[in-house]
């Protein structure tokens, strides 16, 4: 009688109508190989006994993981990075459901939490208003090199864009031509829908930000607002799934590059790892926070006026940011609330 194995994990590369499942048994052994449509997967994994499943945190990766994990099976996450030391032979599917099957396995294996429908539902948001505030800064440009050509030059930045502008459509010495002004004043309306649309985002990130304790708590942190402290939580929730407020800071890539070689370290700058937006919006409040400091007194000020001296207002700010993060971890990990620093006696 021929005995049936069980795949005690499993990999599976996630694509867009078609997956590739690569299993083992208890021993590593290989026991299964197979290509489902995108519509029978859940049939198909309802139907195995509960296993340990992997998958790269990749385009739709937290909602199969979800889904997956209704079913009674473990599922982990995995940044593709670190998947790829794992991946034998040509890149094909089958070679990386394999790699992925390896990888979700290693003890040292570092695993991506897996999202909440209101966490997608906030990241999703702020990917929206990040998409407006760039599509508004690219037509201010278009508007100024459009009138540049005609001897007409007026500061950078949205602001300067909605007094000058006016300006111009009402000029009537300036030579510009009727069918110019009318395509010009077009530009205008659009960038006055850009400002409605982007005003009814922040009016939503209010809501979401007075709606959610976590994120009124550590708003207290001077330079973090609505906007980042949204955003954190959205991409971090309670930030559990970090060990350290080290490796918190790490993962947003606000710590240095380390270059050791001959048992001497070197090292560099920031990483950069991570989420871009978020450590983005971290440096700037950080920004901020280093210029309002230089005439304060209080103990994180009179360290940022130390930082500022030796090394720069650049990298004070940076300094800062990682401090922040470093405090946002104790916080949302600890339920704690922020406590300023105190006052110079």
């Amino acid at each position: 009688m021929k005995v049936t194995k069980v795949a005690e994990r499993l990999g599976i590369d996630i694509g867009k109508n078609v997956f590739y499942l690569f299993g083992v048994d208890a021993q590593g052994t290989p026991v299964l190989r197979k290509k489902l449509r995108r519509g029978a997967l859940l049939e198909f994994l309802a139907q195995q006994p509960s296993c340990l499943i992997g998958m790269e945190a990749c385009g739709g990766a937290h909602y199969w993981a979800r889904e997956i994990r209704e079913l009674g099976h473990e599922v982990r996450l995995m940044a593709g990075q670190f998947v790829k030391p794992y991946v034998k032979g040509n890149k094909n599917d089958y070679n990386d459901a394999e790699g992925i099957c390896e990888a979700v396995g290693r003890s040292t294996m570092r695993f991506v939490s897996i999202k909440t429908v209101e966490q997608q539902d906030v990241q999703g948001f702020h990917r929206m208003r990040q998409a407006a505030i760039k599509a508004r800064t690219a037509l201010v440009n278009q508007m100024r090199s459009l009138v540049a050509e005609y001897g007409i030059v007026f500061g950078t930045g949205v602001a300067q864009a909605r007094r000058r502008v006016p300006e111009i459509l009402e000029d009537g010495e300036n030579r510009l031509t009727d069918r110019f002004r009318r395509w010009l004043n077009g530009l205008y309306e659009q960038l006055r829908e850009w400002d409605r649309c982007i005003d009814e985002y922040d009016q939503e990130i209010d809501v979401l930000f007075r709606a959610n304790e976590r994120c009124g708590r550590i708003a207290e942190i001077p330079g973090l607002g609505p906007v980042g402290a949204t955003a954190l939580v959205g991409a971090y929730g309670d930030a559990r799934q970090f060990e350290s407020a080290r490796q918190f800071s790490a993962a947003l890539g606000l710590v240095p590059r380390q270059h050791t070689t001959g048992g001497k370290p070197r090292l560099l700058g920031i990483s950069k790892r991570g989420d871009r937006y978020i450590r983005t919006l971290l440096i700037h409040g950080a920004r901020s926070v280093v210029c309002r400091a230089m005439n304060k007194t209080d103990a994180r000020s009179r360290w940022i006026q130390r930082l500022v001296t030796e090394r720069g207002k650049n990298r004070a700010a940076v300094a800062l940011a990682n401090k922040n993060a470093r405090i946002i971890w104790a916080m949302l990990t600890r339920g704690e609330a922020y406590r300023a620093p105190a006052p110079a006696t």
